[in-house]
Protein backbone atom coordinates (compact mmCIF):
# COMPACT_ATOMS: atom_id res chain seq x y z
CA UNK A 1 0.00 0.00 0.00
CA UNK A 2 2.82 2.39 0.87
CA UNK A 3 4.56 1.74 -2.47
CA UNK A 4 1.29 2.35 -4.33
CA UNK A 5 0.90 5.72 -2.61
CA UNK A 6 4.53 6.72 -3.17
CA UNK A 7 4.35 5.57 -6.78
CA UNK A 8 1.41 7.85 -7.46
CA UNK A 9 3.11 10.77 -5.76
CA UNK A 10 6.20 10.14 -7.86
CA UNK A 11 4.10 9.94 -11.04
CA UNK A 12 2.61 13.33 -10.20
CA UNK A 13 6.12 14.72 -9.59
CA UNK A 14 7.33 13.39 -12.96
CA UNK A 15 4.35 14.92 -14.77
CA UNK A 16 4.50 18.30 -13.05
CA UNK A 17 8.25 18.60 -13.50
CA UNK A 18 7.98 17.65 -17.17
CA UNK A 19 5.29 20.28 -17.75
CA UNK A 20 7.22 22.92 -15.82
CA UNK A 21 10.52 22.34 -17.58
CA UNK A 22 8.76 22.12 -20.96
CA UNK A 23 7.38 25.62 -20.46
CA UNK A 24 10.94 26.86 -19.90
CA UNK A 25 12.28 25.39 -23.15
CA UNK A 26 9.14 25.92 -25.22
CA UNK A 27 9.81 29.48 -26.42
CA UNK A 28 13.32 28.85 -27.81
CA UNK A 29 12.11 25.60 -29.39
CA UNK A 30 9.11 27.39 -30.92
CA UNK A 31 11.46 29.98 -32.45
CA UNK A 32 13.64 27.19 -33.83
CA UNK A 33 10.57 25.58 -35.42
CA UNK A 34 10.62 28.28 -38.13
CA UNK A 35 14.14 27.35 -39.24
CA UNK A 36 14.74 24.96 -42.16
CA UNK A 37 16.02 21.44 -41.66
CA UNK A 38 18.56 20.13 -40.79
CA UNK A 39 19.34 23.31 -38.77
CA UNK A 40 15.94 23.10 -37.08
CA UNK A 41 16.42 19.53 -35.90
CA UNK A 42 19.97 20.18 -34.71
CA UNK A 43 18.85 23.22 -32.72
CA UNK A 44 15.93 21.33 -31.23
CA UNK A 45 18.20 18.45 -30.19
CA UNK A 46 20.72 20.81 -28.61
CA UNK A 47 18.02 22.25 -26.36
CA UNK A 48 16.39 18.87 -25.82
CA UNK A 49 19.62 17.29 -24.64
CA UNK A 50 20.16 19.99 -22.02
CA UNK A 51 16.52 19.58 -20.98
CA UNK A 52 16.87 15.82 -20.48
CA UNK A 53 20.28 16.17 -18.76
CA UNK A 54 18.47 18.24 -16.13
CA UNK A 55 15.11 16.48 -16.09
CA UNK A 56 16.08 12.79 -15.93
CA UNK A 57 18.28 13.01 -12.78
CA UNK A 58 15.67 15.24 -11.11
CA UNK A 59 13.10 12.45 -11.42
CA UNK A 60 15.60 9.85 -10.20
CA UNK A 61 16.12 8.28 -13.64
CA UNK A 62 19.64 9.11 -14.83
CA UNK A 63 20.61 7.64 -18.20
CA UNK A 64 23.82 5.67 -18.76
CA UNK A 65 25.00 5.00 -22.34
CA UNK A 66 27.23 2.33 -23.80
CA UNK A 67 28.44 1.84 -27.37
CA UNK A 68 28.31 5.42 -28.64
CA UNK A 69 31.67 4.78 -30.32
CA UNK A 70 29.88 2.71 -32.96
CA UNK A 71 28.65 5.96 -34.53
CA UNK A 72 31.29 6.86 -37.11
CA UNK A 73 31.79 10.61 -37.72
CA UNK A 74 29.95 11.76 -40.83
CA UNK A 75 27.98 8.51 -41.20
CA UNK A 76 24.17 8.51 -41.10
CA UNK A 77 22.30 5.54 -39.60
CA UNK A 78 18.88 4.01 -39.25
CA UNK A 79 18.68 3.34 -35.51
CA UNK A 80 16.28 0.69 -34.22
CA UNK A 81 15.34 0.35 -30.56
CA UNK A 82 13.08 -1.73 -28.35
CA UNK A 83 10.00 0.03 -26.99
CA UNK A 84 8.70 -0.59 -23.46
CA UNK A 85 7.48 2.73 -22.09
CA UNK A 86 6.29 6.26 -22.82
CA UNK A 87 9.58 7.53 -21.43
CA UNK A 88 11.52 5.79 -24.22
CA UNK A 89 11.03 8.57 -26.78
CA UNK A 90 12.62 11.50 -24.88
CA UNK A 91 15.44 9.25 -23.67
CA UNK A 92 16.38 7.87 -27.08
CA UNK A 93 15.96 11.13 -28.98
CA UNK A 94 18.22 12.99 -26.56
CA UNK A 95 20.82 10.25 -26.17
CA UNK A 96 21.47 9.16 -29.75
CA UNK A 97 24.78 10.73 -30.84
CA UNK A 98 24.05 13.31 -33.50
CA UNK A 99 20.86 14.94 -34.74
CA UNK A 100 17.98 12.56 -35.39
CA UNK A 101 14.28 12.29 -36.12
CA UNK A 102 11.76 9.63 -35.24
CA UNK A 103 8.38 8.57 -36.60
CA UNK A 104 5.48 9.95 -34.54
CA UNK A 105 1.70 9.56 -34.57
CA UNK A 106 -0.03 12.48 -36.28
CA UNK A 107 -2.49 12.67 -33.38
CA UNK A 108 0.34 13.64 -31.01
CA UNK A 109 1.01 16.73 -33.09
CA UNK A 110 -2.44 18.06 -32.19
CA UNK A 111 -1.71 18.26 -28.44
CA UNK A 112 -1.33 21.93 -27.38
CA UNK A 113 2.31 22.97 -26.80
CA UNK A 114 3.53 19.37 -26.61
CA UNK A 115 2.54 18.83 -30.24
CA UNK A 116 4.97 21.53 -31.38
CA UNK A 117 7.86 19.49 -29.96
CA UNK A 118 6.70 16.35 -31.71
CA UNK A 119 6.37 18.12 -35.05
CA UNK A 120 9.97 19.36 -34.84
CA UNK A 121 11.57 16.20 -33.46
CA UNK A 122 9.43 13.77 -35.40
CA UNK A 123 8.09 12.87 -38.81
CA UNK A 124 4.34 12.75 -38.42
CA UNK A 125 2.32 9.84 -39.81
CA UNK A 126 -1.34 8.86 -39.78
CA UNK A 127 -1.10 5.08 -39.90
CA UNK A 128 -4.71 4.79 -41.06
CA UNK A 129 -3.88 6.73 -44.24
CA UNK A 130 -1.92 5.04 -47.01
CA UNK A 131 -0.97 8.43 -48.46
CA UNK A 132 0.37 9.56 -45.08
CA UNK A 133 2.40 6.37 -44.67
CA UNK A 134 3.95 6.81 -48.12
CA UNK A 135 4.73 10.47 -47.41
CA UNK A 136 6.40 9.56 -44.10
CA UNK A 137 8.77 7.21 -45.94
CA UNK A 138 9.64 10.00 -48.37
CA UNK A 139 10.21 12.38 -45.46
CA UNK A 140 12.45 9.91 -43.66
CA UNK A 141 14.58 9.38 -46.76
CA UNK A 142 14.91 13.15 -47.14
CA UNK A 143 15.97 13.50 -43.50
CA UNK A 144 18.63 10.81 -44.01
CA UNK A 145 19.94 12.69 -47.05
CA UNK A 146 20.27 15.77 -44.81
CA UNK A 147 22.49 13.81 -42.43
CA UNK A 148 19.89 13.14 -39.74
CA UNK A 149 19.70 9.69 -38.18
CA UNK A 150 16.25 8.09 -38.23
CA UNK A 151 15.14 6.36 -35.02
CA UNK A 152 12.47 3.69 -35.37
CA UNK A 153 10.84 1.23 -32.99
CA UNK A 154 10.45 -1.92 -35.14
CA UNK A 155 8.04 -3.52 -32.64
CA UNK A 156 5.53 -0.88 -33.71
CA UNK A 157 3.95 -0.35 -30.30
CA UNK A 158 5.09 -0.68 -26.71
CA UNK A 159 6.01 -4.19 -25.61
CA UNK A 160 3.50 -5.08 -22.89
CA UNK A 161 4.58 -8.73 -22.74
CA UNK A 162 7.11 -10.43 -20.48
CA UNK A 163 9.33 -11.24 -23.47
CA UNK A 164 12.43 -9.12 -24.26
CA UNK A 165 11.05 -8.14 -27.69
CA UNK A 166 7.91 -8.32 -29.82
CA UNK A 167 8.01 -9.37 -33.48
CA UNK A 168 9.47 -6.70 -35.76
CA UNK A 169 7.74 -4.97 -38.66
CA UNK A 170 9.52 -4.50 -41.99
CA UNK A 171 9.58 -0.69 -42.17
CA UNK A 172 12.93 0.12 -40.56
CA UNK A 173 14.71 -2.59 -42.53
CA UNK A 174 13.13 -1.57 -45.83
CA UNK A 175 14.22 2.02 -45.17
CA UNK A 176 17.82 0.98 -44.45
CA UNK A 177 17.97 -1.20 -47.56
CA UNK A 178 16.35 1.40 -49.82
CA UNK A 179 18.88 4.01 -48.71
CA UNK A 180 21.76 1.51 -48.45
CA UNK A 181 22.59 2.89 -45.00
CA UNK A 182 23.78 0.82 -42.04
CA UNK A 183 21.49 -0.07 -39.17
CA UNK A 184 22.46 0.43 -35.54
CA UNK A 185 20.48 -1.79 -33.15
CA UNK A 186 20.01 -0.33 -29.68
CA UNK A 187 18.41 -1.44 -26.43
CA UNK A 188 16.84 0.36 -23.50
CA UNK A 189 16.92 -1.31 -20.11
CA UNK A 190 14.69 -0.67 -17.06
CA UNK A 191 12.18 1.78 -18.56
CA UNK A 192 9.41 -0.74 -17.91
CA UNK A 193 10.35 -0.61 -14.23
CA UNK A 194 9.79 3.14 -14.20
CA UNK A 195 6.35 2.92 -15.83
CA UNK A 196 5.15 -0.66 -15.17
CA UNK A 197 2.73 -2.24 -17.62
CA UNK A 198 -0.87 -2.30 -16.44
CA UNK A 199 -0.50 0.23 -13.63
CA UNK A 200 -2.28 3.53 -14.18
CA UNK A 201 -0.74 6.74 -12.89
CA UNK A 202 2.11 4.95 -11.17
CA UNK A 203 5.86 5.45 -11.61
CA UNK A 204 9.00 4.45 -9.77
CA UNK A 205 12.52 5.96 -10.00
CA UNK A 206 15.22 3.80 -11.57
CA UNK A 207 18.31 4.44 -13.65
CA UNK A 208 18.13 3.72 -17.39
CA UNK A 209 20.77 1.99 -19.48
CA UNK A 210 20.86 2.69 -23.22
CA UNK A 211 23.20 0.43 -25.21
CA UNK A 212 24.14 0.70 -28.87
CA UNK A 213 25.21 -2.43 -30.73
CA UNK A 214 27.63 -2.75 -33.68
CA UNK A 215 26.32 -1.44 -37.02
CA UNK A 216 24.74 -3.85 -39.45
CA UNK A 217 25.60 -3.00 -43.10
CA UNK A 218 22.95 -3.05 -45.82
CA UNK A 219 25.12 -2.19 -48.84
CA UNK A 220 24.28 -4.53 -51.69
CA UNK A 221 21.06 -5.82 -50.12
CA UNK A 222 17.68 -5.67 -51.86
CA UNK A 223 14.11 -5.82 -50.64
CA UNK A 224 14.23 -9.59 -50.96
CA UNK A 225 16.72 -9.56 -48.08
CA UNK A 226 14.36 -7.82 -45.63
CA UNK A 227 13.25 -11.04 -43.82
CA UNK A 228 16.85 -12.19 -43.31
CA UNK A 229 18.02 -8.75 -42.17
CA UNK A 230 15.09 -8.40 -39.80
CA UNK A 231 15.75 -11.85 -38.31
CA UNK A 232 19.46 -11.10 -37.92
CA UNK A 233 18.88 -7.84 -36.05
CA UNK A 234 16.08 -9.35 -33.94
CA UNK A 235 18.30 -12.25 -32.84
CA UNK A 236 21.21 -9.90 -32.15
CA UNK A 237 19.06 -7.66 -29.94
CA UNK A 238 17.33 -10.60 -28.19
CA UNK A 239 20.64 -12.29 -27.35
CA UNK A 240 22.21 -9.04 -26.13
CA UNK A 241 19.18 -8.22 -23.99
CA UNK A 242 19.22 -11.59 -22.25
CA UNK A 243 22.98 -11.29 -21.61
CA UNK A 244 22.86 -7.75 -20.20
CA UNK A 245 19.46 -7.31 -18.57
CA UNK A 246 19.78 -7.45 -14.79
CA UNK A 247 17.48 -6.81 -11.86
CA UNK A 248 19.51 -3.72 -11.04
Amino acid sequence: MLKNILGRIFAAWMLLLFAGTMLIVFIPIWIISFWPDPTKSKGFLAIGRVWMIVYMPLIGCPVRRKGTGYFAPGQTYVVVCNHNSLIDVPVTTAKIPGANKTLAKASLGKIPLFGVLYKIGGIMVDRSSEASRKQSVTDMKEALKQGLHILLYPEGTRNRTEEPLKAFYDGAFALAIDTQLPLIPSLLFHTKKILPVGRKFFAWPHHIDYHFLPPVPTAGLSREDIPALKEKVFNQMWTYYLAHNTKN
